[in-house]
């Protein structure tokens, strides 16, 4: 079997996609390869002149399917809300749900809520915006949301007495690690209530490896260095997260990387999930605290989503 490309990307003419952090780097090729190849794509971004511009940017392309801009702050729940309710009144389908949008080890900061940076983006806005559009997603045939991880979770560690660095001494890259880590628990734990409740809605997770993106902008001096050594190009970045976005054959719960140099560039293969992701009683208890932390539950045995 030859390698997974664009070309294997199915004809998705008709579908309906989000894709959140879509302005730039993988999240930018994602939406413009599901845009060529048919898919109408709302582009989910923080950023109003950039989102816009990069709707520009694929539209001179001439792609087969729509693209759009809608404003999106995954830092900041009353914005995951809004964009939500928007989309619930503009849509009937929603085919593809791509959790792209990300930060990677920046100064400690909060979001508006308060939660640590990297946890509160990376996971709590990710968890908020599936809930809430779980009722679209559930009544769409052959529906998925894709989680965009991270070799990172290898190093994550989540630590239920202080989720939000209140208590340790702020550290960037356990701070990643753990956002990362919950990312995958997520997938894990979400896909396992899916189909205890019978709902045919397919969680899976990507990675793009080492790519050469702005997110590591804040990463220094070893940043510099692996792009120079692997990394790969964004469009190549982004075939992870198509192939679980789009392969018939990736099932849910799978986890998919570059094949090279230690998952760090190459094509995209399986992937291996860590240890620690696997913990099906941790991945319980990060779900239940994340519906209170979000005030987002979900309600998996009828199409809605109820907030607190």
């Amino acid at each position: 079997m030859g390698n997974w490309t664009f070309d294997s990307i199915p004809d998705r003419t008709g579908r309906t996609a989000v894709v959140t952090g879509a302005n730039s780097g993988i999240g930018f090729e994602a939406a413009r390869m599901l845009a060529q190849k048919g898919a109408d794509v709302v582009l989910a971004c923080r950023n109003p002149e950039k989102g816009e511009a990069a709707v520009q940017r694929i539209l001179a392309d001439n792609p087969k399917g729509s693209v759009v801009f809608a404003p999106l702050d995954l830092s900041d729940l009353d914005s995951v809300a809004a964009f939500a309710a928007a989309f619930h009144a503009g849509h009937d389908r929603l085919d593809l749900l791509v959790n792209n949008a990300g930060v990677m080890v920046p100064p400690l900061g909060r979001t508006k809520q308060g939660f640590e940076l990297q946890f509160g983006t990376n996971h709590l806005g990710h968890f908020a915006l599936t809930g809430r559009l779980l009722p679209l997603l559930q009544r769409t045939p052959g529906s998925r949301v894709v989680v965009v991880s991270s070799t990172g979770q290898n190093i994550g560690r989540i630590d239920f007495d202080d989720l939000n660095w209140q208590r340790r001494p702020y550290s960037p890259w356990p701070a990643y690690g753990q956002s990362k880590l919950a990312n995958m628990m997520f997938v894990l734990e979400l896909q396992r209530r899916l189909t205890d409740a019978g709902s045919d809605v397919r969680v899976t997770a990507a990675h793009p490896g080492w790519t050469d993106t702005d997110l590591n902008r804040t990463s220094g001096a070893m940043a510099k260095f692996f792009n120079a050594l692997v990394a790969m190009k964004p469009h190549d970045g982004a075939l992870p997260t198509l192939r679980a976005a789009t392969d018939p054959t990736a099932g849910g719960g799978s986890y998919w990387g570059p094949a090279r140099m230690f998952e760090m560039n190459g094509p995209p293969v399986a992937a291996s999930v860590s240890k620690r992701a696997k913990d099906a009683t941790a991945a319980k208890r990060l779900f239940d605290d994340s519906e209170k932390l979000t005030a987002v539950t979900y309600d998996l045995t009828t199409p809605t989503v109820t907030a607190a």
